[in-house]
């Protein structure tokens, strides 16, 4: 049903969302969804950072032998 849409059916709908919800709602629904993609990305990139800082720290472990530490 929907594979039959084409350009000129994309336009019919605009159009008839722009009339029934007004420049200045869609303007401002537009920029809610910027802000979520933006929080999204941001989400991403933080928990990313996370997992490269764990293994880091698994690597980077101390192997010295004990009794080698106690002659520091």
């Amino acid at each position: 049903m929907l594979n039959n849409i084409g350009l000129p059916g994309l336009l019919l709908i605009a159009v008839v969302v722009l009339v029934l919800f007004g420049r200045g709602k869609i303007s401002s629904l537009m920029g809610e969804v910027g802000k979520g993609i933006t929080a999204f990305k941001k989400g991403v990139n933080d928990s990313t950072k996370e997992l490269e800082e764990e293994d880091t720290a698994e690597t980077a472990r101390d192997v010295t032998p004990e009794t080698e530490k106690d002659k520091v």
